[in-house]
């Protein structure tokens, strides 16, 4: 295909789901949202990349892991794969699903996984799992934790329309995991988010536009990010800004939507040949070429402590 085409970041605003049979009406109205996104824009624009945000199937948080077990895990896939698999197949779209909670019985009944799938008209092409669960508040595994883990951590996926790779939320926040996502080939990198007030998208404490910017730019790389909108009511105790964002390389937003709480759709251009052209042929600024990885000698020595992870919320401390 063309090295052009256009993403489309896709922010929703449910409320949490008081269990399991709540995300059937979730993925519906998602799947309504593509094929909208993807006709609506028809005569303009070229759509084929759809990306959703963090929480709006199931939430990761709150209060425990047994609870979220009874009333909201799920096993990946499901019922609900398969509607946004019969979307790709139908529209030749791909799909940065929204987060899943996931009940995976080859690692034990205490563990929980905060996922998203990238979904084509192949079928499903990579399932991720949060690497850096929002402490305290994020009862979920990462899979950094499980000795046992054999699976890719950081999958990137060579598809029609560029290597496509992705990280969650609160994982933008350490360079180290897109890096990581960087070096295994990937051109776009999915940000699949739900990042409350203040760190959003307004000053003085636009995070959420900061640190898209600077991982776009460091990395060479074009950013697709869907955040939650949902209102502080949906999702107590936080509020969700939305401002759901595509960067291209150079750390430029594309397009942005309007901070607040809301379903929004912003569409922008991703060139791929462009992109491959630029890091072809640029001797300065390409971080990833002039990283002296031996003088960080700090990622020689583990640093994450398990005991330190604190205690769920609502315990005494």
């Amino acid at each position: 295909m063309s090295g052009l085409y256009y993403a489309a970041a896709c922010q929703t605003a449910f409320p949490s789901p008081e269990n399991r049979e709540g995300i059937a009406l979730r993925t519906s109205r998602m799947c309504e949202m593509v094929e909208q996104t993807i006709t609506g824009y028809e005569p303009f624009f070229d759509v084929r990349l759809l990306v959703f945000p963090e929480f709006s199937h199931t939430p990761p948080c709150y209060p425990d892991v047994a609870s979220l077990r009874k009333k909201l895990a799920v096993e990946l896939p499901n019922e609900h794969t398969e509607q946004y698999e019969k979307i790709c197949r139908r529209w030749g779209c791909y799909i940065q699903t929204g987060t899943f909670l996931e009940v995976d019985p080859a690692y034990g009944p205490e563990v929980l996984f905060n996922s998203t799938l990238l979904i084509g008209p192949e079928g499903i092409l990579s399932k991720y799992r949060k690497v850096n669960p929002w402490l305290p508040w994020e009862v979920h595994t990462s899979p950094h934790d499980l000795s046992a883990y054999d699976e890719p951590v950081f999958p990137v996926v060579d598809t029609p329309i560029g290597k496509l790779g992705v990280a969650i939320c609160y994982d933008w926040l350490f360079p180290e995991t897109i890096r990581q996502i960087a070096f295994n080939g990937a051109e776009v990198i999915c940000r699949v988010s739900a990042y409350m007030d203040p760190w959003g998208a307004a000053p003085p404490m636009d995070w959420w536009t900061l640190f898209n910017r600077a991982r776009a730019a460091e990395n060479t790389a074009f950013v697709v990010a869907a955040n939650q909108g949902a209102s502080l009511e949906g999702y107590p105790p936080f509020s969700w800004p939305g401002g759901s964002m595509i960067v291209d390389y150079d750390g430029r937003i594309l397009q942005q939507a309007e901070a607040g709480p809301g379903e929004r759709v912003v569409v922008a251009p991703i060139a791929i040949d462009v992109l491959r052209q630029e890091r072809a042929r640029r001797r300065g600024h390409l971080m990833q070429d002039h990283l002296r990885t031996e003088v960080h000698t700090y990622m020689q020595n583990p640093v994450y402590q398990s005991s330190r992870q604190g205690q769920v919320i609502g315990e005494s401390t």
